[in-house]
């Protein structure tokens, strides 16, 4: 599957494909139920002669979020009226952050732009990180591809061969986006956990040719693309799977603890859960707010249709990823109720993750 690179990092899939002219059906996406509303007939020609643009806040082929921003890019046109053209536009820079204002405050609100944001973007918000001019809560939630229950592993050399040995030996982690540069400064100031932050790699593919250069240690991408990306590591022994983050744990994971199981009580616990959130995230879809209702029904329901498209379905297989797909309205009722703790334990919270390193 070849993706064409446009001037000015704007890289895409001319998706001009095929007409499709009724949308009112029922679509089910991967097993996951995903009503599709009726469109009015006024709204079909909307996107007729134009471009569509996926924001994604990584590098070119830098991880998951650019690799399924493309895939999507690739079929989404011709199951939305018109059949516009699909670009999707690289801006990595502070942690998601760019990305989340870019969509949030400069993008048309019309529909013609939506992105992949940044997982911990709601985190951002929760602990009112300065840099971020974005309301998540506000924001019109198109669905999911993937959860992400990431994983925390080590190179073969490094002194940490599990999670508690980091509690001795210090581990020198490659922090790629705002997630995880959260994630690991709160472990350490909630655990003492002796982890080393080294950022300013603009994606995980970055990360892992450091990791060969044994420049950083560790990293964490999502399970399922490093047990398929990295297969050969798994199988030479060259890295130790040390934690993973997500609440659900990996079936080929059992023995490899998660992030809340290294609580010690109660509300050590609240906290680690409330950072394992972004997880049920993952690479998923939004518009900005103001988009007309009948163009998210619009995008909501091409999006569903895509992620049952057999080209698609086949892609992600090619690439052995695990769709865990989730529709819109979900989404957003999981996306505000990551708001839902108690004023002290986000406080407590904020405190960890302040001026994350």
């Amino acid at each position: 599957m070849t993706f064409a690179t446009g001037a000015g990092g704007r890289v895409g899939s001319e998706c001009q494909i095929r007409s499709t002219r009724h949308l009112c059906t029922t679509l089910a996406v991967i097993g996951a139920a995903l009503s599709v509303p009726c469109i009015p007939a006024a709204a079909e020609d909307f996107y007729a002669g134009k471009t569509l643009e996926i924001i994604v806040p990584s590098g070119v082929g830098g991880d998951s979020y650019d690799t399924l921003s493309r895939m999507v890019a690739h079929y989404i046109g011709r199951y939305l009226p018109g059949n516009p053209s699909v670009v999707v536009q690289n801006m990595p820079g502070a942690g998601g952050i760019l990305a989340a204002n870019q969509l949030y405050n400069i993008a048309p609100h019309d529909g013609t732009v939506i992105g992949m944001l940044d997982q911990s973007i709601p985190e951002d918000q929760l602990f009112k990180v300065p840099a971020l001019k974005a309301d998540v809560t506000k924001m019109n939630w198109i669905g999911r591809i993937i959860s992400n229950n990431a994983a925390l592993f080590a190179w073969h050399s490094a002194a940490v061969k599990k999670i508690d040995d980091a509690y001795r030996e210090p581990l020198i982690i490659c922090s790629t986006g705002s997630a995880s540069q959260l994630r690991w400064t709160m472990l350490k100031r909630l655990l003492g956990l002796k982890l080393k932050l080294v950022t300013g790699y603009k994606g995980t593919g970055d990360g892992l040719v450091a990791m060969e250069r044994g420049e950083v240690e560790a990293l964490s991408m999502p399970w399922t693309v490093f047990r398929i990306l990295r297969a050969d590591w798994l199988r030479d022994k060259k890295v130790n799977v040390l934690l993973q983050t997500g609440l659900d744990k990996a079936p080929d994971l059992p023995e490899v603890p998660r992030l809340v199981d290294l609580a010690r009580n109660d509300e050590q616990r609240q906290i680690l859960e409330l950072f394992s959130q972004p997880e049920k995230i993952g690479r998923s879809l939004t518009a900005p707010p103001g988009v007309p209702a009948e163009r998210i029904a619009q995008l909501r329901s091409a999006f569903a249709a895509t992620l049952k498209d057999p080209g698609f379905i086949a892609d992600a297989a090619r690439i052995r990823i695990d769709l865990s797909p989730l529709p819109g309205e979900q989404l957003q009722a999981i996306i505000d109720r990551s708001f839902d703790y108690s004023p002290a334990i986000v406080a407590q919270a904020e405190a960890l993750a302040q001026n994350a390193e």
